[in-house]
């Protein structure tokens, strides 16, 4: 699938060191999965992980899921190796935790151009430190640059804000990330919703990340993927808004006419992207399956 076209919906993390969610997340309906050697793996595991994770993806069985591997920061004593095993398999991409600048992606770009495995290999950048933020174009335009994962969590801390369901204090930051995102081409995945029992309070924030324009959320637990995969889909509302608006200034434009009117509003060529865009998520959401 061109990854451009891919859908991002749900973004599961997976512990590198745990072989048993490894295997299960071969069967999960999830967009993408970040297979993690930062956070969600213990100090004296790391090298178990990463060995184990190599030999996991070198093995395949994904599908069409995107895999991206979360390093440790390339500062840490474990992202070095992390990078080097990694390459090794040539993997689809990988995540960088706690990206402040475009020197950091640009060293990592430079070490994957030198392996002839790593042709392919795509960089996505977690967004989570305010100079992170404020650098945010910079790094959507880095060399080798695919996507960026937001890590509120994180960022909640830095900015020593408090916690609020509608994320107020975070707005400034997820948006300055999409804008660069856009600006860019590359998509921009949501945080994580911590409290993975509450569906109203999952389903509540996704609502809000679509709304700004999100691709997609990152995914703590595979109950969570329902939801995230419900909301960041186009809806068949939409869909079919989107078809009625191409077919009615189709119509109009053989008339010699430069705008249709659907449900009572002006349809443009603006509304026409738009709705291509919204069909071709519907075909992507579809082929994903």
């Amino acid at each position: 699938m061109d990854d451009t076209a891919r859908p991002y919906r749900s973004v599961l993390y997976i512990p590198g060191s745990r072989e048993r969610a490894l295997e299960k997340a071969k069967s999960l309906p999830a967009d993408a999965i970040i297979f993690d050697l930062e956070d969600a793996v213990a100090t004296e595991e790391k090298g178990n992980a990463r060995a184990l994770l190599a030999r996991t993806l070198a093995a395949g069985g994904y599908g069409r899921r995107a895999q991206i591997v979360r390093l440790n920061g390339q500062d840490s004593e474990w992202g070095t190796d992390d990078l080097a095993a990694i390459m090794e398999i040539g993997p689809q991409a990988v995540l960088l935790p706690k990206v402040e600048s475009p020197a950091q992606v640009e060293a990592v770009a430079a070490a994957l151009d030198a392996h002839p495995a790593c042709t392919g290999t795509r960089i996505w950048a977690m967004m989570e430190t305010p100079r992170g933020i404020l650098n945010a174009l910079a790094i959507a335009t880095a060399p080798r640059m695919a996507g960026f994962i937001i890590g509120t969590n994180d960022l909640a801390k830095e900015l020593n804000c408090r916690f609020r369901p509608d994320r107020l204090p975070l707005q400034a930051a997820l948006q300055t990330c999409l804008l660069a995102a856009r600006a860019a081409g590359i998509p921009c995945i949501d945080g994580v919703y911590n409290a993975f029992r509450d569906d109203d309070g999952l389903r509540a924030e996704c609502e809000q990340g679509r709304d700004l324009g999100m691709d997609g959320k990152t995914l703590i637990h595979p109950a969570q993927l329902a939801i995230a995969n419900e909301v960041f889909a186009p809806s068949a509302e939409e869909v079919d808004l989107a078809r009625r608006q191409i077919a009615a200034f189709e119509e109009a434009e053989a008339k010699g006419l430069g705008v249709a009117v659907v449900d009572g509003k002006i349809v443009e060529n603006l509304h026409i992207v738009t709705a291509m865009a919204t069909l071709a998520r519907a075909q992507a959401v579809g082929d994903q399956g």
